[in-house]
């Protein structure tokens, strides 16, 4: 990495810097507010922040039953800071953090995602379901 990036598990004082990371990257079709990112992260089991000095530039989360199961999911970067370590670090931290606490780390990908994942020892298992509801 070429430039100094914090991670911290400590949450972003502001959650718009999370929303304009999401918009970044096209994930907000649920349309989410800033208040439902602040839940969704502060409810989460475990999460990573990377800052770069005051500006969050990257982040994952974990959901568990902190006894078997963690499911890894929004791990983001904006896009200005991709491909120099920091989705790298953010995982490794997660990983880390579950194997710690004996939990096994899970997450779903799209297609295109599989080989960097598979980086990190990360096997495909089965076929997945989903719901959708009305929100």
């Amino acid at each position: 990495m070429n430039k100094r990036i914090d991670f911290t598990i400590q949450p972003p004082e502001n959650f718009e810097e999370l929303l304009k990371l999401y918009e970044s990257l096209g994930w907000n079709s649920l349309k989410l507010t800033v208040n439902d990112l602040e839940r969704m992260c502060k409810q989460s089991w475990y999460a990573v922040y990377a800052f770069d000095e005051q500006q969050l530039v990257g982040m994952g989360r974990v959901i568990s039953d902190g006894v078997i199961t963690a499911i890894i999911c929004g791990v983001c970067v904006l896009p200005n800071y991709q491909s120099i370590g920091i989705g790298k670090e953010i995982m490794d931290r997660i990983i880390e953090h579950c194997e710690q606490n004996k939990v096994i780390p899970q997450l779903m990908c799209v297609e295109n995602l599989e080989s960097y994942y598979k980086d990190f020892g990360f096997k495909k298992f089965s076929i997945g379901m989903t719901k959708n509801i009305i929100r």
